[in-house]
C-alpha cells in the first residue's frame, strides 16, 4: 500500500477497535462470542484479509504493515484479532506460498472477504511444539487421499469453513520430510469438530478438536508437492510469529495506559497511588518492556520484508514479546492492587488472555532452540 493509504486503513482500524470493540469487550467475555456487528463490521474493513494479496481480493499488507496493524488490533481482547488471524496469518499463507493459481483463486478471494474462514490443522495431541511428530495420516487412493487422525487446540474450527490439513503421506519413521498439506472443507463426510474447549482466557476465540475418519480428499486439494507439509508450516509460522509478537506490544499498550490510569487517580490513606516511588517503578518497567518489544517487532517486519532474517529474529521477537506482555500484565494487576484480581476489571481478564501468547504459535522453549539453532548453523557455515 502507499505509505498515505496505509496511514488511513491504520487509523480506520484504530478508530473502530478503540470505539466498537474496547466498548465490547465485556459482553465479549460474557458471552464468549464475537459479537455479529464487530464481525460484519470487520469484514467490511478487509481486515479478514489484510495480509493476503491485492490480485485475490486482500490489502497486500507488507510484514511492517501487518506489525503495526497488529499493534492496533492486539490493543483490544485478543479474540477479536483471532477472528480474522487464521485467514491472514497461518492457515491463508499457507495457501499464498504453496498453492496453486488454480487454488488461490478458488479460496483466497473468500478468505480476503470474510466469506470464508480457514483454520490451520496443525497440533495433535502428541505433536504440538514439535510437528514433525504427527500422526495424522493421508494414504493416495487414486485420484483422492484418505486421512485418519485427530487434531487439537484448532483456532476457528468451530466455524471454519476450510481446514488446513498437514498429514503424513510418508512412513511413520519420515520425520519432517514426510508430510504433506492439504486444504479440506469443513463438512467433508469423515471430518467432525469435537465441542469448544473452556479455556482460562481469551474468551469469544474457539478451539477445538478436529477428528479425521477416512475423509475422502482430492489430489488436487494438496499445496504444494508431497513432503512438502513442514516446510509450508514452518513459512506460515515464521510470519506468525512476528504477527503474535506485535499483537503482545500492541496489549502491553492497553496494559500500561490502565496501569497509569489508575496510579493517576487511585489513593491511598489520601495520597494518589502514583505519588509512591514502589508504584512508578512497577509503570517504568512496564513502558521500557514496551519500547523494547515495539523497537524490536519493528525492526524484526524490516529484515523480514527485505528478506534477510525471516527466521530468527520472528523467533526472538515473539520470544520477547510475549514474555514481555506477561511482565506487564503482571506489574498492572500489582498496580491495580485487590482490584486488579476483581472480574471485570480489564488487568485482570487481560492478565489471563496474555498467558497464552507464550504457548501458541510455538512455546517460549521452542523459540530458544529454534534461535539457538539457528546461530549454530549460521557460525558452522
Amino acid at each position: 500500500m502507499e505509505p498515505s493509504e496505509f496511514d488511513q486503513v491504520r487509523t480506520a482500524v484504530r478508530r473502530f477497535v478503540r470505539e466498537q470493540v474496547v466498548p465490547a469487550e465485556d459482553e465479549i467475555e460474557e458471552t464468549d462470542a464475537i459479537p455479529e456487528r464487530i464481525r460484519r463490521g470487520a469484514a467490511e474493513m478487509g481486515l479478514f484479509g489484510y495480509a493476503l494479496p491485492v490480485e485475490y481480493g486482500g490489502l497486500g499488507a507488507t510484514a511492517t504493515e501487518d506489525a503495526y496493524l497488529a499493534m492496533e488490533v492486539g490493543y483490544t481482547t485478543p479474540a477479536f484479532r483471532s477472528m480474522f488471524g487464521t485467514n491472514n496469518g497461518i492457515a491463508g499463507q499457507a495457501l499464498v506460498n504453496f498453492g496453486t493459481e488454480d487454488q488461490k483463486r478458488a479460496f483466497l478471494p473468500k478468505l480476503a472477504s470474510g466469506e470464508y474462514v480457514a483454520s490451520f490443522a496443525l497440533t495433535e495431541p502428541e505433536a504440538g511444539s514439535d510437528p514433525s511428530g504427527l500422526r495424522t495420516t493421508a494414504v493416495r487412493e487414486g485420484d483422492h487421499y484418505v486421512i485418519n487422525g485427530q487434531k487439537r487446540f484448532i483456532t476457528n474450527a468451530n466455524w471454519s469453513d476450510l481446514l488446513i490439513v498437514f498429514a503424513r503421506t510418508g512412513a511413520p519413521d519420515s520425520g519432517a520430510r514426510g508430510i504433506s498439506v492439504f486444504v479440506v472443507d469443513t463438512d467433508t463426510p469423515g471430518v467432525t469438530v469435537g465441542p469448544r474447549d473452556h479455556k482460562m482466557g481469551q474468551r469469544g476465540s474457539t478451539t477445538a478438536e478436529v477428528f479425521f475418519a477416512d475423509a475422502r480428499v482430492p489430489a488436487d486439494r494438496r499445496l504444494g508437492a508431497e513432503g512438502e507439509g513442514f516446510t509450508a508450516a514452518m513459512r506460515s509460522l515464521g510470519k506468525g510469529r512476528l504477527h503474535i509478537a506485535a499483537c503482545c506490544v500492541g496489549l502491553a499498550t492497553r496494559l500500561v495506559e490502565e496501569s497509569v490510569a489508575y496510579a493517576a487517580t487511585a489513593k491511598q490513606a489520601g495520597t494518589v497511588i502514583g505519588e509512591f516511588q514502589q508504584v512508578q517503578a512497577l509503570v517504568a518497567d512496564s513502558q521500557t518492556d514496551l519500547l523494547a518489544g515495539r523497537a524490536l517487532v519493528l525492526a524484526t517486519a524490516a529484515t523480514y520484508d527485505d528478506g534477510s532474517d525471516r527466521r530468527l529474529a520472528p523467533s526472538a521477537a515473539k520470544l520477547f514479546c510475549s514474555e514481555m506482555v506477561g511482565r506487564v500484565a503482571d506489574r498492572a494487576v500489582q498496580v491495580h492492587g485487590g482490584m486488579g484480581y476483581v472480574h471485570g476489571v480489564p488487568v485482570e481478564r487481560f492478565y489471563r488472555d496474555a498467558r497464552l501468547y507464550r504457548i501458541y504459535e510455538g512455546t517460549s522453549e521452542v523459540q530458544k532452540v529454534v534461535i539457538a539453532r539457528q546461530l549454530l548453523r549460521e557460525h558452522t557455515r
